[in-house]
């Protein structure tokens, strides 16, 4: 049997002050974004809203239910991975498989390459949507060493991922005002002197080798609907101070996400009131 996908881009996640999933959903929606109810995941922590792409990927927005201060000092809430992440893009997450260990496969790989990258076992998750469907899924993420943002973490789904993206019920859940179809690129940043030890292993955590121009690291992806051109994963050094302040602001990871647009929808690029860069290009 041949091995499952690992470069299906599944979702990108925003983060927002805790308890203001309503607010950032306005925010989105004034972008040109329809936004639907998400829920309450499993461990209490975090709620969030989506915003779902023809192409089969969406947007997680996400947010703490509560700040930092309301828990004691040694809690789940400040072990949790995004705890110490500022506002804005902060991660995202590829398609897992619950026919084989993504971990696996990518360790060995990186294990035939001698690259530095390693991923933990399998680990269960889940949320309740707003209308009492249970979804569950599993995650694998990148050692706690290696961070989180630059590297992809992969989901699983446990029940139907229509559950968890439900991207054709109701009809319409997929179009916005804006015109978005789906997501043209993701653009990471990285310091100059840490993209090579990247990008070998962003390489074998996707299973193939970049395209590289202009000290542009490009690999391509696939999405889980082919309703648009297949998105780009791009590495990169900062090109102008707003970048470098970026990367010094927020550290490595998603600087920007680029979404396709058709004929009528928008063109150029804006921010979110978080910070996070948006561009929007037309089919």
């Amino acid at each position: 049997m041949s091995e499952p996908s690992t470069k299906i881009l599944d979702h990108i996640i925003h983060l927002s002050p805790p308890d203001t999933v309503a607010q950032v959903s306005e925010e989105f929606k004034r972008l040109g974004f329809q936004v639907i109810p998400g829920g309450t995941h499993a461990d209490g922590l975090t709620a969030n809203a989506l915003v779902l792409l023809q192409d089969g990927v969406y947007i997680e927005l996400i947010s703490f239910l509560k700040p930092a201060k309301d828990y004691p000092p040694v809690s789940d809430r400040n072990k949790h991975q995004w705890a110490g992440k500022n506002d804005g893009w902060i991660d995202y997450a590829f398609l897992g498989s619950t026919s084989a260990s993504i971990a696996e496969i990518i360790n060995q790989r990186a294990k035939d390459s001698d690259t530095d990258v390693a991923y933990l076992p399998e680990v269960h998750g889940g949320r309740t949507r707003s209308d009492g469907e249970t979804l569950k899924w599993a995650i694998t993420a990148p050692e706690a060493r290696l961070g989180r943002g630059s590297l992809p973490f992969y989901c699983a789904d446990v029940t139907p991922r229509k559950l968890r993206v439900p991207i054709d019920h109701p009809p319409g859940n997929t179009e916005h005002p804006s015109g978005a179809a789906g997501i043209a690129h993701v653009r990471l940043l990285a310091s100059p002197p840490s993209l090579k030890t990247l990008a070998s292993q962003l390489s074998s955590v996707i299973g193939e080798q970049p395209t590289v121009s202009h000290g542009l690291h490009v690999w391509t992806l696939d999405v889980p609907k082919a309703d648009t051109p297949k998105p780009l994963l791009i590495l990169g050094a900062p090109a102008d101070e707003e970048e470098t302040k970026a990367l010094d602001n927020k550290g490595p990871g998603i600087y920007e996400v680029a979404f396709w647009t058709g004929k009528d929808g928008k063109k150029g690029d804006g921010r979110t009131e978080y910070g996070s860069k948006i561009v929007w290009r037309p089919l």
